[in-house]
């Protein structure tokens, strides 16, 4: 096998959990809204320092999609998949798009303080 070179990003980012290598920036996220067999997922614009499976196709809770999966180029882990076909015409805005399965990612962002709050908000008022 080659050299692996590893891109770095600059700015709140996202990682591998088994192997801390970067994978996408926090700027990149479309939603966190979404669901896997192991519990929620991130959807991304863009990520790096992954290798594609193979194309397949697979029913999911949105429809039939044709999707790779995606690896760790450091360590191999499978992170999550990538969109490449949307069958139904309302899911063609995922297309070319990547999930991130949040079990097998860690952030950078989590520890930030989230300068958009309103001085004491809650999410149990009206």
């Amino acid at each position: 096998m080659g050299r692996v070179f590893v891109v770095e990003l600059d700015g709140r980012s996202y990682r591998c959990k088994l192997c801390d290598c970067p994978l996408a920036l926090a700027d990149n996220v479309l939603s966190k809204t979404f669901n896997c067999s192991r519990g929620r997922a991130y959807l991304f614009s863009n990520v790096v320092n992954v290798t594609v499976g193979s194309q397949e196709e697979r029913l999911m809770l949105s429809g039939l999609h044709t999707v790779e999966d995606i690896f760790c180029c450091c360590c191999g882990q499978i992170l999550g998949w990538k969109y490449v076909i949307a069958h139904d015409k309302n899911q063609k805005y995922k297309e070319g798009k990547f999930v991130l399965e949040r079990c097998r990612i860690e952030d950078d962002v989590a520890g930030e303080f989230n300068l958009d709050a309103g001085h004491g908000s809650s999410d149990a008022e009206p």
